[in-house]
């Protein structure tokens, strides 16, 4: 976490991935993020990987630093207090971040009628309104056609739900442009933003729309092949798989000075009449350049390709399990900055992650644990909304809130 939001509160009701994706990042920007559930727990309170105890690990890594307050939404009166909350009076508050919009109440229309000059920041499914996630989308825009072995007829869906993730960066800079416009202009507004629109503008970004259009040979599966240049995996004699990155020159040139395999890769530059500087033709020749690669990584182990591709200073990595990569990979524990063990209430300890960016105005500070639900409802009723001891007490008798310390006092 860094402190160069602090004093910024932001309102966040959300679920899945992107929107407390968002969230997370603001609170670890020091930003006050006030995240509000029904008292049962939102969508993804128990959402998989669960710790031991059965506590929701999404739960814990998407939440990270938020203050969490429980309220009964379908009472009017619940409704009355998120309102309230969601456009509390400041100068740094009046933010608000959400993909659960509800037409009637929670919606930009009806909630800049309490404040003009809220920002509201909306993420949809699609732009028609329709539901989407990353699961949904991907399938609909191609990628799985194209993702997995080479020669293999079924699609392939990827485990990284990588245009939430894109999204739910999105809102964050969305949310920071309009506030930026609001301190210029004294004015709010309601910021659109489509999954599915995220997805396709990204396809775009990429030349894939352009190659899908363009060209008449569509995008076949190409399995760890690196498309368009060259990049491949390689078994080891020791049994353990090598990725190598061939796609700049200086690493196309360390990775054939490194392997020894030079006057090989002029024999077939001269057969095929093809320049192998060239990015294109590396990935047009990609069978022949692995077939004179793949037998000098058979005779060696893993550790001594390492040595070698370390000194030499060449872009690879080795495949590994995830709990592999924890175990071995010092980038995933504390000796990261970024990681700090935590004892996370309910879970356990374990690494846990920060802000990625560090900025040199502002100094890194801890990651702060995800809070139980509810957590902070009463802290949040007196010091935000100014409610006194006896009408919070009487939102608590009524069931309207909910919050741990009372359900044990109960």
């Amino acid at each position: 976490m860094t402190q160069l939001l602090k004093g910024l509160r932001v309102v966040e009701g959300s679920a899945f991935v992107a929107v407390p994706l968002a969230g997370m990042t603001l609170a670890q920007m020091g930003a006050e993020v006030i995240r509000f559930d029904r008292l049962e727990g939102g969508l993804d309170a128990g959402r998989w990987p669960l710790a031991p105890s059965g506590r929701s690990l999404f739960w814990d890594g998407l939440n990270k630093g938020k203050k969490s307050v429980a309220v009964n939404m379908k009472t009017p009166e619940g409704q009355e207090l998120v309102t309230r909350l969601i456009t509390a009076p400041g100068d740094d508050a009046g933010l608000f971040l959400t993909n659960l919009r509800v037409r009637g109440w929670m919606d930009y229309e009806t909630l800049s009628q309490h404040r003009p000059d809220l920002v509201m920041v909306t993420l949809t499914g699609d732009r028609h309104g329709r539901p989407q996630v990353d699961y949904t989308v991907n399938p609909a825009l191609g990628i799985p056609d194209i993702t997995g072995p080479e020669g293999h007829e079924g699609p392939v869906a990827s485990a990284l739900p990588a245009w939430d993730l894109i999204a739910g960066n999105l809102v964050v800079s969305s949310l920071l442009a309009a506030e930026r416009h609001r301190l210029k202009t004294g004015k709010g507004q309601d910021v659109e933003l489509a999954l599915k629109d995220v997805a396709a503008a990204t396809l775009g970004h990429l030349g894939m729309i352009g190659d899908a259009v363009l060209n008449s040979a569509p995008r076949q599966k190409a399995g760890n092949a690196l498309y368009g240049a060259y990049g491949q995996d390689f078994l080891c004699a020791c049994g353990n798989r090598v990725m190598v990155i061939g796609l700049t020159d200086r690493q196309w040139r360390g990775l054939v000075k490194a392997t020894g395999t030079g006057e090989v890769m002029k024999a077939l530059a001269a057969r095929t009449g093809a320049n192998l500087d060239d990015e294109g033709n590396r990935w047009t020749l990609r069978h022949q350049i692995t077939a004179i690669l793949a037998p000098w990584f058979a005779t060696r182990p893993l550790a001594e390709v390492a040595a070698l591709f370390e000194s030499a200073g060449l872009t690879w990595a080795p495949f590994r399990t995830l709990k592999e990569a924890i175990a071995q990979d010092p980038d995933l524990s504390p000796d990261n900055p970024m990681f700090e063990m935590l004892m996370q209430p309910g879970s356990g300890r374990y690494p846990v992650p920060g802000l990625p960016a560090t900025f040199s105005a502002a100094p890194r500070t801890s990651p702060v644990s995800a809070p139980e639900l509810g957590q902070h409802t009463e802290e949040i009723l007196g010091d935000v909304l100014r409610l006194d001891d006896a009408e919070i007490a009487r939102l608590f008798d009524a069931g309207t809130v909910a919050s741990p310390r009372f359900a044990r006092a109960a």
